[in-house]
């Protein structure tokens, strides 16, 4: 079983980021339970807009699609910006778009039997928003959210600081990482073993 985790931070490697920060620290927790993972930091590579699989020349989504075509989680971690997800989290939605046209063999969208779970952290509020939103798309695409599948971190209102930048990571966020990763594990065997109808 695989985990393909999806960094959206706006910033490039090797550059610190409290996404990436939340992001390993959910893939220890995945690794306990026996599943391998992957991050990709969508920055660092060209991906392009659109809503194709694949928009020419250049483009580095086929290869960040690869991978998550051999997934059976995908964890999309952002920032929070002026309230909403990173236009790097944005990007991503837009061009999974192009799996509701895909189907396998029995006619069920590609995304069907997969995993998806969400993080979102910043200094401001937005989180539940953001994560609302990753949900909806992520679901109309065909993946299946797990109870709890969302965890966030937010910083006190108008005061700076990051996710980064503290001592160690609050008991609630650590708790509610570990719900998810259980939750997002247990339905993704499931899943694994009896699959939606065939369309």
């Amino acid at each position: 079983m695989r985990v393909l985790a999806l960094v959206c931070t706006l910033k490039p490697s090797p550059a610190k980021s409290s996404s990436d920060l939340i992001t390993s620290q959910l893939l220890e927790l995945f690794a306990k339970e026996g599943v391998d993972g992957e991050t990709v930091r969508v920055v660092d590579h060209d991906v392009r807009p659109g809503v194709e699989a694949d928009m020419g020349d250049g483009d580095a989504w086929p290869s960040i699609r690869a991978k998550l075509q051999a997934a059976d989680i995908l964890l999309v971690a952002t920032p929070t910006w002026v309230g909403h997800m990173s236009s790097v989290a944005q990007r991503v939605l837009e061009r999974l778009d192009a799996e509701l046209s895909e189907t396998d063999d029995e006619g069920r969208p590609a995304m069907f039997g997969k995993v998806a779970v969400a993080a979102a952290v910043g200094n401001e509020d937005g989180a539940h928003k953001i994560i609302a939103d990753l949900f909806q798309a992520l679901n109309d695409t065909g993946f299946t959210i797990p109870a709890q599948g969302g965890t966030y971190w937010n910083g006190e209102a108008m005061q700076g600081g990051d996710y980064n930048d503290l001592d160690e990571t609050p008991e609630a966020v650590a708790s509610t990482n570990a719900t998810l990763v259980r939750n997002a594990v247990h339905l993704a065997r499931l899943l694994e073993k009896s699959q939606y109808p065939a369309a």
